[in-house]
């Protein structure tokens, strides 16, 4: 039992470190940029004894409210079966809300709107978490100031080529990093706050709430740059699949909160000293012989940050292609041990590529900051969105308490997207076009696959009507042929192909229909199921989790091998692969044409579904949208 529990010990630990390694990474790095902004991002703000507590009281409570209290300790309650994510959040949303279809509807829209705005938040973050550290040279040695943009985007180009060796392993290389990071962030605040410890008064409320009565129109622009230091917080919930929300919560209360306070107090005690360090309060706090170390310790943790929204993209890709949202996707499964830790070439590069025009385009983190908080805080006020739908659809103790900390959230979260709004011609309108036009190709592949499916229903047999029709003139040949199909009340499309070209049936015929559920995993003895359909027909249905990698041969070889007595080499894959077509439709023809690329960019069915490439045979068909 002792042996038990030390291993249990040690894996929590290892996986506490990770997460700090590859969760934290994004609010860790905001302290580079959050308090400046306030002052010196076009907001105004006179660097005043009254406006500098101001300022970190409303972080202090805004990080309390949103990031202690909403994240860490309601919403990581919510998962779907261990992951987060607001995809996540909208398939257990649809479970929750299933007796109300218009419920269903609008958390379903929403839910995806919110996914892709997480993809936007997940391409300006390493963007400007880079460009903010390495923007330090500018402090510590002017003279190289021409070389941030190039260093900037060679730190991106690395950062994007080590995915593919997995978020474990570069968990365990970022955790020790981020530890380092954050005890240098606590020690830089500490040094600052002993020395005008009376800044500390700024924890008090009122003086948050006093500005706010006294300027209004100011507070409300505030907001923006407040908002900047809870970004990270929607990337915290989607990485917790990675890790587990024991290690998560962890890591903030023991560590990250801790630190990220002392750091912004430090700041401020330090603009209290001295007006003029508000030109870049986080590299002033540290002696100036200790500056380059800090620039290349920040050029670290800011590659951290980057990990924890590009892990968040990859995971919710996964979540978008299990849930019908896009079109099969290539997978790799970095980890033999741990479930959920994937990377996904295709996003890796386009994201890689996104990134390094936004550094060429924008050039500076204080431009891009103005882009920033859009994206980040529409996708938190649909989290405390969907929550609110599963608390009041799913009631349970305490719900009426959660109902108004949730409403409270979402007032709070109202008031930062509409400051951030105010950006909308400095760089706000980016991540809300990015989020319309993936929002458009979400909800173009769902329509197109379902008008996809209808078409079929109105062209292909029922299943019922082929079997009970007389078949006495096709030969039968030896072996077993599995037809992958959509739609397992169908007859599928790729047995009349082989009807017309081959004119025999096989004595064995197994149409196969591949399940994803609105859970992450499935149980493996709930698999497989089995129907004999009589005179050598089987329905075979195989159930997949969102977050699982299917394997067609080996479910069937496992679950339903001694119904069947399948035999790898006497066993024959036949797909039917959709061509789509011009012509007169229900989908306008641009969405038609988008439908036809992105099912052009799908992985094959036979890559997907990891079958015998020698035991293949594809057929197309044409559809007209």
């Amino acid at each position: 039992m002792s042996q038990t529990h030390s291993s249990q010990r040690a894996s929590l630990g290892s996986l506490t470190l990770a997460a700090l390694g590859v969760v934290y990474g994004d609010i860790g790095t905001s302290p580079l940029y959050a308090f400046k902004e306030a002052f010196v991002g076009g907001h105004d703000l006179a660097v005043t004894h009254t406006h500098v507590l101001a300022t970190l009281s409303t972080m202090f409570w805004a990080l309390m409210l949103v990031i202690s209290l909403k994240y860490v300790w309601i919403v990581l309650r919510f998962d779907n079966e261990g992951e987060g994510g607001v995809l996540a959040l909208t398939a257990l949303a649809n479970r929750v809300l299933r007796k109300r279809p218009r419920w269903i509807l609008f958390a379903s829209v929403i839910g995806v709107f919110g996914a892709a705005l997480f993809y936007g938040d997940a391409i300006i973050t390493p963007a400007i978490s880079v460009l903010s550290a390495i923007e330090g040279i500018s402090v510590a040695a002017p003279r190289l100031e021409h070389l941030i943009i190039p260093i900037t985007i060679a730190i991106l180009i690395t950062l994007f080529a080590v995915q593919r060796h997995g978020t474990a392993r570069i968990g365990r290389l970022f955790g020790p990093i981020t530890i380092v990071w954050f005890l240098t962030l606590g020690a830089l605040g500490t040094l600052s706050i002993i020395r005008t410890p009376d800044v500390l008064v700024a924890i008090n409320p009122m003086h948050a709430i006093s500005f706010a009565i006294r300027e209004p129109g100011a507070a409300f622009l505030l907001l923006s740059a407040v908002f900047l230091a809870l970004t990270g917080g929607e990337a915290l919930y989607a990485d917790m699949g990675h890790f587990g929300a024991r290690p998560v919560r962890i890591a903030w209360y023991g560590l990250v909160c801790p630190a990220l306070l002392l750091n912004y107090f430090g700041q401020g005690a330090l603009v209290l000293r001295d007006a003029s360090a508000v030109a870049n309060p986080f590299y002033l706090l540290a002696p100036e012989a200790l500056q380059i170390p800090l620039v290349v310790l920040a050029a670290a943790a800011t590659v951290i940050a980057s990990q924890a929204t590009i892990t968040g993209a990859y995971s919710l890709t996964l979540q978008a292609s299990r849930l019908g949202f896009l079109p099969r996707v290539r997978v790799l499964h970095t980890s033999d041990s741990e479930q959920g830790q994937i990377y996904i070439p295709g996003v890796n590069w386009l994201m890689l590529l996104a990134v390094i025009v936004l550094v060429l385009q924008f050039k500076t983190s204080g431009a891009l900051a103005a882009a920033y908080g859009v994206a980040v805080s529409g996708t938190m006020l649909i989290t405390t969105i969907l929550t609110a739908s599963i608390v009041l659809n799913a009631p349970r103790r305490g719900h009426l308490m959660l109902l108004a900390s949730l409403a409270l959230f979402g007032v709070l979260e109202l008031a930062f997207l509409g400051s951030n709004l105010t950006k909308f011609v400095h760089g706000g309108w980016l991540p809300l076009a990015l989020g319309v036009g993936i929002f458009i190709m979400l909800n173009t592949w769902k329509r197109g696959s379902a008008l996809v499916a209808a078409r079929r229903q109105t062209t292909d047999i029922p299943l019922s009507d082929f079997l009970a029709s007389p078949q006495p003139d096709i030969p039968r040949v030896p072996g077993t042929a599995v037809y992958l199909t959509s739609d397992p009340a169908l007859v599928p499309t790729a047995l009349f192909h082989n009807l017309k070209h081959y004119k025999v049936l096989h004595e064995r015929n197994v149409f196969l229909h591949v399940v994803d559920e609105e859970v992450p995993r499935v149980d493996p003895l709930q698999r497989v199921e089995v129907v004999s359909l009589g005179t050598g027909f089987y329905r075979v249905t195989v159930h997949y989790g969102f977050r699982e990698e299917p394997d067609v041969p080996a479910a069937l070889m496992s679950g339903a091998g001694l119904t069947l007595a399948l035999e790898p080499l006497a066993t024959s894959y036949f797909i039917a692969r959709s061509v789509i077509v011009d012509g007169p439709g229900k989908l306008p023809r641009w969405r038609s044409a988008l439908f036809g690329w992105m099912t052009r960019q799908s992985e094959g069915a036979s890559n997907y579904f990891r079958l015998p490439p020698n035991r293949v045979v594809e057929l197309g068909t044409q559809v007209t949208l």
